[in-house]
């Protein structure tokens, strides 16, 4: 039955929705990090984050019917989670102490760029063009624009030990991405993200008290502001931002959805600016430019069709088709950011 064009005008609005919000609310939460971790000992803000978040979405996916998770799929989340949440996350939450939210955003941009690097290392994985190496330099020249040489462009340089650890956290990000691809994990995505988030709450829990967290927190010195930072992680972070990029996959094409990762940074820089009396630079509008460029060029980039093509006999020609070019859009899915 033909869709009629109220039903189209409303999935179109749906769309236009979830892309705001992956926008808008991912590029904002590193700005609530920054105030949640205010009065809150970073890995214990997180650990809570993600438990409450991870245990929400647990409970209502298999409310609505979803098998229970095996042995084998805990471990797979669990070491993916250590590397997306433990890894990358815990890294963001660390160094905002030391560098501002817009920067960390900006610094965190550069992760489809370690992924393309990474896979292309497999031995199947796709090879590095000339487009995908221009891109690269790009994005390093952006990376020693914003950490190179104090007083160049007449600013401050960024902290290097929070830019390093961030570095760290972008690679562990881009490992746990790609070996989630290829491990096995719950036919749900929404039931695998909760596990990820259960797991990777309680390895940071484990890390905020290995590091003295513990003595730290003091809970009649948690401010309002960082409950309230902790709150819109968990909603408009994790569950409602989440819940639309899943959403966003399956309604439309991988590199649309991926443009996340170079919408995000800019966002976060004008949000601190705006909102957190942030630094806003030429030499930071720069580095922002060179390096969303660089993610912009890999993210859009088409590798060529890998050789053999799916078997389309007996398929009529569109399906056939369809079926070649959704083989060729799962391809390009490599070089983009898992989030």
């Amino acid at each position: 039955m033909a869709e009629t064009p109220s039903a189209a005008r409303a999935f179109q609005i749906k769309v236009l929705l979830a892309f705001a919000a992956i926008y808008f609310f991912w590029g904002s939460t590193y700005l609530a990090i920054k105030v949640a971790i205010e009065t809150v000992p970073p890995f214990f803000m997180a650990s809570v984050r993600f438990l409450i978040a991870g245990s929400v979405l647990y409970v209502l996916t298999r409310w609505r019917g979803a098998a229970r998770p095996t042995r084998h799929h805990w471990l797979a989340a669990t070491l993916v989670g250590a590397l997306l949440l433990l890894g990358g996350n815990g890294a963001l939450v660390w160094s905002e102490q030391r560098v501002p939210s817009g920067l960390a955003a900006l610094l965190l941009a550069t992760i489809p760029i370690w992924m393309v690097l990474l896979d292309s290392q497999r031995r199947d994985g796709p090879k590095l063009d000339a487009r995908v190496l221009s891109a690269l330099a790009v994005g390093l020249a952006g990376l020693g624009l914003l950490v190179g040489p104090a007083k160049l462009w007449g600013s401050e340089r960024v902290d290097l030990v929070g830019a390093g650890v961030l570095m760290f956290g972008s690679v562990s990000w881009s490992v746990g991405s790609l070996y989630s691809r290829h491990t096995r994990l719950p036919p749900s995505p929404f039931l695998a993200a909760a596990m990820e988030m259960l797991a990777g709450g309680v390895l940071l829990a484990f890390v905020g008290l290995l590091t003295g967290e513990g003595n730290q927190l003091q809970a009649a010195a948690v401010s309002t502001r960082s409950i309230l930072g902790i709150l819109y992680l968990v909603v408009f972070g994790s569950l409602l931002g989440f819940t639309a990029y899943i959403w966003l996959l399956g309604v439309t094409s991988t590199a649309r959805v991926s443009t996340y990762a170079y919408v995000n940074p800019v966002i976060a820089v004008f949000i601190g600016w705006a909102f957190a009396d942030e630094l806003l630079t030429v030499r930071t509008l720069l580095a922002t430019a060179a390096i969303v460029a660089a993610v912009a060029l890999i993210i859009t980039h088409r590798p060529r069709p890998v050789a053999v093509a799916p078997d389309t006999e007996g398929l009529p020609t569109a399906e056939g088709e369809q079926a070649l070019g959704i083989v060729q859009d799962e391809q390009s899915a490599a070089e983009t950011t898992a989030s």
